[in-house]
């Protein structure tokens, strides 16, 4: 199984919300950052916007959400520091 990279029109489209609401999301730490693919392009990992979504869905507070946006974030520096968790990276454009 690998790692699924999630552009822009995707997650608006798997989240409901606009680009401008995303980012204010990001600003205020409820939604976690994008990853940089190259110098104009980002894309989200598909199992964090599934945490979040679900995370919504369970009606978490503002506090919960923010905290689990920090466990995420601070969950991507060891992705791939297992020797057997060589994964294969795609990104999805549109659902």
């Amino acid at each position: 199984m690998g790692y699924r990279l999630l552009r822009l029109p995707a997650v608006t489209d798997r989240t409901g919300q606009s680009r401008s609401r995303l980012y204010a999301l990001i600003a205020k730490g409820l939604f976690v950052r994008p990853i940089a693919l190259s110098p104009r392009t980002v894309a989200w990992p598909e199992h964090e916007i599934d945490q979040l979504i679900a995370a919504r869905i369970r009606g978490v507070s503002q506090e919960e959400l923010s905290l689990l946006v920090d466990q995420l974030h601070t969950l991507r520096s060891s992705v791939g520091l297992n020797a057997k968790d060589h994964q294969e990276v795609s990104v999805i454009t549109s659902t």
